[in-house]
């Protein structure tokens, strides 16, 4: 039911209720612009100044020479016809409105349509409010890339589990053959390590991005940190004939951090450069630096074009280059690596060229 302003009051009352409502939606937090039915501007307040992004509103301006909003397929829109056709309350939150440096802000918009008085002849005209939701909006593209991402990364190690235990199950019910039951099975179960480590993922994203990680800082030897590591992912190196080696300064020192998010980083850094490296070497340096150290992991791999340099920090960001595609992931290690790093105030770098290898680096400073 369209909005009444009351009925004319004596000139008292009425500047009276005039300044009461300039007051009032000047207080308010949403953009509010009201508007003659010839679209031309009768009142607004500082939020309209704001979220337009200009200084100052001449009234009687037409409400479309300063305000052009355009559709989610960034297609403009006709603000005066959309306006004009609304006999009813109707609201859109799928209105964008571009700024003069490019950047892009999501709008809701709220149209009423307002008469000055019940039955009475007189000035009509809308009140629009305006909204910025950008950041709504990406919470609901990052929920629903997160359902989509999630539930098509568990899809394929489900299935694939199932299926070679269901092998197994049928190999051993008909002919008992060892050598096909564990080859299934070993299938079967490196499925469910992956499973296991995406759900790994997801925790550790979760409380990052809740702000329930906390830093122990203890005192860390980063040479026995990385021989640790290199022993650990040697088997798996030799698998793919790869050679992963360590070159630690003998000025390496201990320093103080957070052990856990250190060998994470580093870890995440070491199995990057193993899936994506089909020939070659591994080599993970650390070195001292002022008050701190400096690790870094190299690899002879496929590399990383620029433009996906620019994203791979990104959380659920996977390259499109079928390289990367043949191998598994969900897209969250490095972005869980940038928060972990964060944490213990460590700086990230990545240096890398399509088809001849990649460098991630993080300097880590003493927290003592």
């Amino acid at each position: 039911m369209p909005l009444k302003f009351r009925p004319k009051f004596n000139p008292k009352d009425e500047q009276l209720e005039h300044e009461r409502l300039i007051s009032l939606i000047n207080s308010m937090a949403d953009a509010v612009i009201a508007v003659d039915e010839n679209i031309k501007i009768v009142l607004f307040n500082s939020a309209a100044l704001n979220i337009l992004d200009i200084n100052n509103i001449n009234l009687n301006t037409p409400l479309d020479n300063i305000f052009k909003p355009i559709n989610k397929n960034y297609h403009p829109l006709n603000i005066e016809n959309m306006i004009s056709r609304a006999t009813v309350p109707i609201s859109n939150r799928d209105l964008r409105i571009v700024y003069k440096d490019g950047s892009i802000a999501n709008l809701y918009i709220s149209i009423a349509p307002v008469h000055l008085g019940y039955g009475e002849k007189g000035q009509k005209g809308f009140v629009i409010m305006l909204r910025d939701i950008t950041r709504e909006k990406s919470l609901e593209e990052e929920r629903d890339e997160f359902i989509s991402v999630v539930s098509h990364e568990l899809r394929t190690p489900i299935t694939i589990a199932e299926g070679n235990i269901s092998n197994a199950q049928f190999v051993v019910d008909k002919t008992g053959e060892i050598k096909d039951v564990k080859k299934a099975l070993k299938e079967a179960h490196s499925q469910i390590i992956y499973l296991s480590e995406m759900i790994n993922d997801l925790s550790t994203l979760s409380r990052a991005e809740r702000g329930r990680l906390h830093v122990d800082v203890e005192n860390i030897d980063i040479k026995e940190l990385v021989n640790e590591l290199i022993e650990s992912y040697t088997p798996e190196a030799k698998g793919k004939q790869l050679e992963l080696k360590a070159v630690i300064s003998p000025k390496l020192k201990h320093i103080y951090s957070s052990r856990l998010y250190v060998r994470e980083i580093l870890q995440n850094f070491v199995t990057n450069a193993l899936k994506y490296t089909a020939k070659g070497e591994i080599v993970v340096h650390a070195e001292p630096i002022k008050d701190g150290v400096m690790l870094a992991v190299h690899d002879t791999g496929i590399g990383i074009s620029k433009t996906d340099q620019e994203r791979v920090f990104d959380k659920f960001f996977r390259s499109e280059d079928y390289r990367t595609r043949e191998a598994s992931g969900t897209g969250l290690g490095l972005y869980v690596t940038l928060k972990l790093a964060k944490l213990i105030h460590g700086d990230i770098k990545l240096d890398s060229e399509l088809n001849k290898g990649t460098t991630f680096s993080i300097t880590i400073p003493n927290l003592n």
